[in-house]
């Protein structure tokens, strides 16, 4: 299964991983248009203030500038362990057991501005770029990705569930993909409480050595962790907080 994350602005810094290389993460198609945008974002930050803009940064934020301008060069991390946040708090990948993270490897995948998805194993370095960015050079993200995510996402040949927040979901369609929104019992959509539900979801998706396969065995899965989740559609389901 492919069960795809929002990524986080934060991201871990160092790593111990050799520096990029394009052809060390899945989906290999995307490289070319990975390829583009790390010139994009190097280009980028020989000019601050444009960088500031494009990314929408004070000038407190000039560190992010610099990892830009080092992606080639920069050490790398597994995609798991370079987001941070509330949903990938609740994840606590660094507690998982051996084979719990090697399922979380596999069937854990992360929404990228920058790479476009990579699997949670995939070694990658600290950057700085959002989704709904518009660069100088390229425009926006979504006129830049969906030509080339939305062939590879559709063609995945797994139950995919899908996380994705808006801005990423944007970049491209996945038709037959299961579709999670984070709700409160009266079924009004919530921001607080969302990434940390579905880091939980997630979480329980890799402790279980069960491997759904369609929307009845996630919410069996999601169930027996103890979380609240019902089908609303043949490919939608409800995560409730409360």
């Amino acid at each position: 299964m492919l069960v795809l994350l929002p990524p986080s602005e934060t991201k871990a810094i160092g790593g111990a991983g050799a520096p990029l290389d394009l052809d060390a993460l899945s989906f290999p198609e995307l490289n070319p248009v990975r390829d583009k945008l790390v010139s994009a974002l190097e280009d980028l930050a020989n000019d601050v203030p444009a960088s500031l803009k494009a990314l929408d940064l004070s000038e407190r934020q000039l560190d992010e500038v610099e990892r830009n301008a080092a992606l080639r060069t920069s050490e790398t991390t597994p995609a798991l362990l370079r987001y941070t946040g509330v949903l990938y708090d609740n994840l606590d990948f660094p507690s998982l057991k051996k084979a719990e993270k090697q399922r979380a490897y596999q069937r854990l995948a992360v929404a990228s501005a920058l790479f476009g998805v990579v699997r949670g194993g995939d070694p990658v370095p600290a950057y700085r770029l959002s989704g709904g960015s518009t660069l100088p050079s390229h425009g926006s993200l979504r006129t830049l990705w969906k030509p080339a995510l939305e062939p590879v996402l559709k063609e995945a040949d797994e139950f995919v569930v899908d996380l994705r927040s808006g801005a990423y979901s944007s970049l491209a369609r996945i038709p037959h993909a299961v579709v999670v929104r984070v709700v409160t019992s009266e079924g009004k959509v919530v921001s607080h409480f969302n990434k940390a539900h579905k880091g939980l979801l997630a979480r329980a998706i890799v402790t279980t050595s069960a491997e759904p396969s369609d929307l009845k065995g996630l919410v069996k899965v999601a169930q027996k962790a103890g979380l609240k989740i019902l089908p609303t559609g043949e490919k939608t389901a409800d995560l409730i907080t409360d």
